[in-house]
């Protein structure tokens, strides 16, 4: 018994976007001190000391400034490392992810 199949060859182009970015804001409050800002930019966004301190001077003068920008789920997670670690040292730093 012989089959004869028809093959037929079809061209799709499928456009695939990159995730989105997602900015991560550090805001201003009147309690946490200066330094356990510094020190968390340093541990969970890597930054450097200089560029800690002037993002933390930014957040000072400005009401906040944007930590770094990543996709969702990294930038959720970042979140609520930095809001974690606020918690456990007693401080009510607020942290925040928008859409770039």
């Amino acid at each position: 018994m012989t089959t004869d199949a028809i093959i037929e060859k079809t061209s799709k182009t499928t456009n695939v976007k990159e995730p989105g970015k997602f900015k991560v804001i550090v805001c201003n409050d009147n309690s946490t001190p200066m330094e356990f800002v510094i020190a968390m930019l340093i541990s969970i966004f890597r930054h450097d000391e200089r560029k800690a301190i002037e993002l933390t001077l930014k957040i000072h003068n400005e009401g906040s400034a944007v930590a770094g920008t990543y996709t969702h789920e990294v930038a959720e997670q970042k979140q609520a490392d930095g809001t974690n670690l606020a918690r456990m040292n007693g401080w009510p730093l607020i942290i925040k992810i928008a859409p770039e």
